[in-house]
């Protein structure tokens, strides 16, 4: 039941000890402020590091050939290790835990493209349609290249938005026109965004087309291949594979340096518990900080019950129940607590939705926010926390004898 009275003398009360009731609200404010703030802006590097990684497929194992480093049946050790065609169908068909398996061809000299009388210098990767999907491309015009242009060996190309402006002026067409790689003529059968800037600079040439006009014979630079199985199961398969491929290509499966694997599964699932743990530890921090701020409350909330003494002793004798002393004081309590650690809450909200609005998104850092289940968290433990802070004080009230606290001075 509302009771216009017990709400008067608690401002009454708050109006008379205005510095302290300031600053008892400022510490519990100061705590709630400092932990959405850190929280969001832990999301915020959290956002932007995953932001990277879903740039591309994360449930990828990328291979690339090295040098040996370690001498092997006789073999002294820095011979180079070459993959082929041959590797991309010995893996496809040997692991059946693959998914999606897709290799790459680099030009790394006379990256040459023109249009009329347009000209640039961008990436050329020859690959397999599977690394599309891998890379995370999103089609804006046009398609991907596919299976028959790979089986054909079709002079055909997808090129980057940024590819596209350079060679294509006042906004024309490039789908069915003929650009020159190196000389070669190839027909434009698409353009795409990619979710990292630099790949945008990029040209897709199907891997066959490129290793029969440009000389790659059947030399391919790197294996990538996607699988949805455990970090555990990952592991295994990328053991597995290592041990298959240093016997094919005879090089110890211990030399590292022969054969490098990324694990992407095995990366992203550090990555996560790397950020779960950042989370816990800012968590922690900022709920010690609201904890000396409830202390700090807790410790007024005694004071005004000792000034409060005589006041209390009077209430009882003309027939105040315990528990409407109590209630009165962790009223009181709350209010402070609840209504600080409010303006806490909501200035750090507020600075956050600044920072994402004025600052703009960078590679590691983006969209900084705290999940609307963190702010009505924070906003029960304040109350809790505030119903702590004055049941200590509320009970040393109550049992203050009417007889004794008459008597205080």
């Amino acid at each position: 039941m509302f009771d216009i009275d017990k709400w008067q003398e608690i401002f009454a009360t708050i109006r008379k000890n205005k510095l302290r009731t300031f600053l008892t609200g400022f510490s519990v404010a100061w705590g709630i402020f400092m932990l959405i703030i850190l929280l969001g802006s832990g999301n915020g590097l959290q956002n932007g590091v995953e932001y990277q990684f879903k740039a591309d497929a994360t449930n990828t194992i990328w291979l690339y050939p090295g040098s040996t480093t370690m001498a092997y049946q006789g073999m002294k050790p820095g011979r180079q290790i070459n993959f082929t065609n041959e590797d991309y169908s010995f893996v496809k068909e040997n692991f059946p835990d693959i998914e999606e398996i897709a290799a790459r061809y680099y030009f790394w000299q006379n990256r040459i493209i023109s249009y009329k009388k347009q000209f640039g210098s961008f990436d050329l990767i020859c690959v397999h349609p599977a690394m599309q999907q891998i890379e995370n491309i999103t089609v804006t015009q046009g398609r991907l290249i596919n299976e028959v242009d790979l089986q054909r060996h079709r002079k055909v190309v997808i090129i980057g938005q940024p590819v596209r402006d350079a060679l294509f002026k006042n906004g024309e067409n490039p789908l069915g026109e003929y650009i020159k790689v190196n000389g070669v003529p190839f027909l434009v059968v698409g353009v795409f965004t990619d979710r990292n800037d630099r790949d945008q600079q990029r040209l897709y040439l199907p891997i066959s087309t490129a290793q029969m006009i440009f000389n790659g014979g059947n030399r391919i630079n790197n294996l990538t291949i996607t699988t949805n199985i455990s970090v555990e199961e990952s592991e295994i398969l990328e053991q597995s594979l290592r041990t298959k491929l240093a016997k094919r290509h005879r090089f110890n499966s211990e030399d590292k340096s022969a054969l490098y694997i990324g694990n992407t599964i095995r990366e992203f699932k550090q990555f996560q518990n790397l950020f779960m743990g950042i989370k816990i530890f800012v968590i922690v921090i900022g709920l010690f900080t609201i904890i000396a701020g409830v202390v700090g409350v807790s410790n007024i909330m005694i004071i005004v019950v000792n000034e409060r003494t005589k006041e209390i002793g009077i209430r009882k004798a003309i027939g105040a129940t315990p528990w409407s002393i109590i209630f009165l004081i962790i009223f009181e309590s709350v209010i402070i607590t609840a209504f600080a650690g409010y303006i806490g809450l909501v200035g750090g909200i507020g600075l956050l939705e600044l920072v994402s609005k004025f600052m703009p998104a960078s590679e590691f850092f983006r969209n900084p926010e705290v999940d609307f289940t963190i702010a009505v968290s924070a906003t029960l433990v304040l109350v809790f926390a505030g119903v702590l802070a004055g049941l200590f004080p509320a009970v040393k009230a109550a049992r203050i004898r009417p007889v004794i606290a008459l008597r205080d001075e």
